[in-house]
């Protein structure tokens, strides 16, 4: 088919939007100029892409498909823009990492000021999400880099540059409210006390979930976060047990320990990834270069 790309980038606003009205304002031209688009796009594509109401828009079952395709082609072109524009302006383009906010915490940070030191002029940003939704982003072309906890189901591994850290998931408490009787614990008597993990976005969750079962057991949690360093105050008041990788604690931490599990935790990793079926900028393989591999 022979479809005019002004059509589908009509669509693509129109679609994210589900707003002809918002779409009209983000691409500056009238509403009527968005409809007639839509109109002849269905028209040529034989089918209809959204559900009108007096209310809202909806995407149609076709419009649901067209979007998974339209998405990355236009992201694709929104970088392929960017990249030429932070050229232009800094020499090696902009540095759009994707990380969880724990991950950017306690190890992205100090690579950050060392890059920043070096390339000053060099844009960067950081999208924090879980490491589920930045392997969707690296996908979609959204980010340059990522940075992830891996097992990843989403992840294609294809893509892994490196193994920047190798680390191991913990069990916390505060032994004022949880009294340390015995060497080690077993799940099910875990399982007896208030467990606080990550919400059932992440990684993490998914993880401690499918360990559990593993050992037949179903893993029902007191309180879901989405963040570790809360998990961690929680622990601290004497909340619960807390399920965190083991680099969030301090050496110094006095108000909580480590619960050793008879059961065995077995190890996960922190890769960096970048989608190999795109262009890379100068700036992300710098940034790689920069991160260690162990």
């Amino acid at each position: 088919m022979d479809i005019n790309y002004e059509l589908y980038k009509v669509f693509y606003y129109v679609a994210t939007t589900l707003s002809f009205s918002e779409a009209s304002r983000q691409l500056f031209i009238s509403q009527s100029a968005v409809s007639q688009s839509i109109k002849a796009l269905e028209k040529k594509l034989g089918q209809p892409l959204f559900v009108r109401s007096t209310k809202k828009v909806q995407l149609s079952p076709a419009g649901q498909i067209l979007l998974k395709h339209i998405e990355p082609a236009i992201n694709l072109i929104h970088r392929g823009e960017n990249q030429l524009s932070d050229i232009k302006n800094s020499g090696l383009g902009q540095l759009h990492i994707g990380a969880t906010d724990t991950i950017c915490r306690y190890l992205l940070v100090p690579f950050l000021k060392q890059f920043h030191a070096v390339f000053p002029s060099v844009p960067i940003k950081v999208t924090n999400a879980s490491s589920l939704a930045c392997a969707d982003l690296l996908e979609q072309g959204k980010v340059d880099l990522i940075v992830t906890n891996d097992p990843n189901s989403r992840l294609n591994h294809a893509y892994v540059q490196k193994t920047i850290r190798v680390f191991h998931d913990v069990f916390i408490a505060n032994p004022s409210f949880f009294k340390q009787d015995q060497k080690d614990f077993s799940f099910e008597e875990l399982k007896r006390h208030p467990i606080l993990m990550l919400d059932p976005k992440s990684t993490t969750s998914k993880f401690l979930h499918n360990l559990f079962l593993q050992h037949q057991l179903e893993l029902i949690p007191e309180i879901e976060l989405s963040s570790n360093d809360l998990l961690i105050d929680l622990a601290r008041i004497g909340l619960g047990i807390a399920f965190i990788p083991d680099y969030c604690l301090t050496p110094d931490e006095k108000d909580l320990f480590i619960l050793h599990t008879k059961e065995e935790i077995p190890p996960r990793h922190i890769v960096v990834s970048i989608n190999t079926s795109l262009p890379t900028a100068v700036s992300t393989e710098e940034f790689l270069n920069l991160l260690p591999e162990v």
